[in-house]
């Protein structure tokens, strides 16, 4: 097997949810002043990058509407930016580029968005336009639909295809590549299984030369692993995740629990450095 790419310590993005309806804290920072100060705790407990995002994506959700997305994350992110340093990046997970150009207007410097580009066609120009780094994540069908049993022949190689042509329509876009980063995209329209085996070759998607971005924290597949336990018991199963990412190469992990997965980050990449050095 070929060494990580990664040369730089593993970042951490912290998850900041401005839902009613997220699978695992849905309603908990729908208040901007408790999202604001959920993102200040995750800063001050180890987050490099807030993600912030209006709409639950989890599975069987129904899409929300542009204007409430904005409603929800604008006056947070322009209060967040206030009492933050310009070296920490504020993310928008959003697929709607209305709604990332009003977010990138109130201070977020990143787009997150699970289609790649594909929800709305204006977003990866948008990216080129503003010259801001964006997330391109792999999702089979639309979050409604899709775990009503999606099927691959091979989970791997139709992902790694698939992100690989998403940098490319970036790049083509003018989309710098410095800018592209990419994401498996775990449990969205994948089995168990699946999500296994995209976990087992995450270096196979760090050879695509990109920064991988990855969403594992508290997903159902844990649960499943786990006896079942509720997504707010899944954190050492989260832990795990990061460890395996870190050690094949993966340069971001989104989390709900930054603390926890900052130290798990952290020893993996210490014995990562170990492991590779000479």
């Amino acid at each position: 097997m070929s060494k990580p790419l990664a040369s730089s310590p593993p970042r951490l993005m912290g998850i900041l949810n401005v839902t009613p309806d997220s699978f695992s804290d849905g309603g908990r920072h729908l208040d901007p002043d408790a999202a604001v100060a959920h993102g200040l705790r995750m800063l001050d407990e180890g987050a490099d990058i807030l993600d912030i995002g209006g709409e639950s994506t989890r599975p069987g959700s129904d899409p929300v509407p542009p204007e409430e997305q904005q409603r929800r994350v604008l006056d947070v992110i322009r209060r967040l930016r206030e009492r933050l340093p310009a070296s920490v990046p504020l993310s928008i997970d959003t697929t709607w580029a209305s709604v990332a150009r009003a977010a990138l207007a109130s201070g977020a410097d990143w787009i997150n968005d699970t289609s790649a580009g594909l929800d709305d066609p204006d977003m990866l120009p948008l990216a080129a336009e503003l010259q801001v780094p964006i997330v391109l994540m792999h999702r089979r069908g639309v979050p409604r639909t899709m775990q009503d049993a999606p099927q691959y022949r091979d989970v791997v190689a139709e992902v790694r295809d698939h992100l690989a042509a998403r940098a490319e329509a970036a790049l083509a876009a003018g989309v710098r590549p410095e800018a592209i980063l990419l994401d498996p995209g775990i449990g969205f329209g994948k089995t168990l299984e699946h999500n296994l085996a995209l976990m087992a070759n995450l270096g196979s998607l760090v050879e695509l030369g990109f920064p991988i971005v990855l969403g594992a924290s508290r997903k159902r597949f844990l649960g499943a692993l786990c006896k079942d336990v509720p997504p707010e018991q899944r954190l050492a199963a989260t832990c795990a995740t990061t460890a395996l990412g870190v050690m094949q190469g993966v340069s971001i992990f989104r989390v709900h629990d930054v603390a926890a997965n900052r130290q798990a980050a952290d020893v993996a990449w210490a014995v990562l450095r170990f492991s590779t050095a000479g």
